[in-house]
């Protein structure tokens, strides 16, 4: 079992470990599901991040997919004992609408469509999935407050924002006395990604030194690089698909691999592991977002929770 730590100025106490859901409803289907998120909650897991838009790249798939999955799940669970994530305002897929939609108003068509989904009354963490930078930070987190107000939403994120805009937006909130946004979520783990690749894939932001004058918490999306560490000690280079291998292959991965090997044999652990742990044990509080298609991949991760790095071993690994 994990134990939950709680997201400063909420009362949300979540796992070190937050559950994506990008594959809900659609790669996997509820019967999946089910015994993923099942593993999850066995494991000590009770964050579940998922947004409107996951699913409505699928042709066919039902709007909201993967809400719809967890949703479906959810009714099998004690609501109180599980920690929503979703979130709202990005491109509308299903219609090929690639239009900014960071604006109260879609955002707010966006959150009724997720509690429909979700089939629950009030969404834990509310995550703005893109930013608009040409949107007054002031509207959104008026917008964000009044949804809270209403008890639609217990507290609020911002995914893909840049560190400025984050910092912009925390000042406006102290200045109405509120707390503001709760964590921040952008692009992170120990593999540096090829940019250029990083954007044509629809990736946001990579986290980087500017993120550090953000004093709140970090969710990062891609906490395992997908992988990449491990398939490349399994299989080489010649054996990334090509997806992959356009995202992480070069020089900086190519360094850090051998020494990701060598922690990963003097703690017994898997390279996947440390990958996790190396987010795990950052110095401010750090919960990646992971993926797993089968029950089982969950046990390795979890086992990331009991590898303790030094700052020092922190360090050397990104190095």
């Amino acid at each position: 079992m994990t134990d939950k730590v709680l997201l400063p100025k909420t009362d949300l106490r979540v796992s070190r470990l937050c559950l994506g859901s990008n594959m809900f409803g659609t790669a996997l289907d509820q019967g999946r599901v089910d015994a993923v998120l099942d593993r999850f909650v066995a494991l000590g897991g009770n964050f579940i991040d998922t947004a409107r838009s996951y699913g409505d790249w699928i042709p066919g798939a039902p709007a909201g997919a993967s809400e719809r999955a967890i949703g479906a799940w959810l009714k099998s669970q004690r609501r109180q004992d599980v920690v929503v994530a979703t979130k709202g305002g990005f491109f509308d897929l299903r219609v090929g609408d690639y239009r900014s939609r960071a604006n109260p108003a879609d955002v707010a068509k966006d959150l009724a469509e997720s509690l429909e989904h979700l089939q629950v009354d009030a969404i834990d963490l509310y995550w703005l999935h893109a930013d608009d930078p040409s949107v007054p930070v002031g509207e959104l987190i008026d917008a964000l407050i009044a949804e809270q107000s209403a008890g639609k939403i217990r507290a609020f994120g911002a995914s893909n924002w840049s560190p400025e805009r984050l910092v912009e937006a925390q000042a406006y909130a102290a200045g109405k006395g509120h707390a503001g946004f709760a964590a921040f979520q952008p692009f992170w783990g120990l593999a540096t990604p090829n940019a250029e690749a990083a954007a044509a894939q629809g990736y946001g932001r990579y986290y980087d030194a500017a993120f550090a004058d953000v004093d709140l918490p970090v969710i990062p999306y891609a906490g395992q690089s997908r992988g990449v560490f491990s398939k490349l000690a399994d299989g080489g280079e010649a054996g990334l698909p090509e997806g992959l291998a356009a995202m992480y292959l070069n020089d900086a991965n190519r360094a850090r691999l051998p020494r990701v090997q060598a922690k990963a044999k003097a703690l017994g652990a898997s390279v996947n592991a440390v990958v996790l742990a190396w987010l795990i044990n950052q110095s401010r509080l750090t919960i990646p977002i992971i993926g797993a298609s089968r029950p089982d991949q969950l046990d390795d991760a979890f086992s990331a929770l009991s590898l303790n790095l030094s700052a020092e071993a922190v360090a050397e690994l990104a190095a």
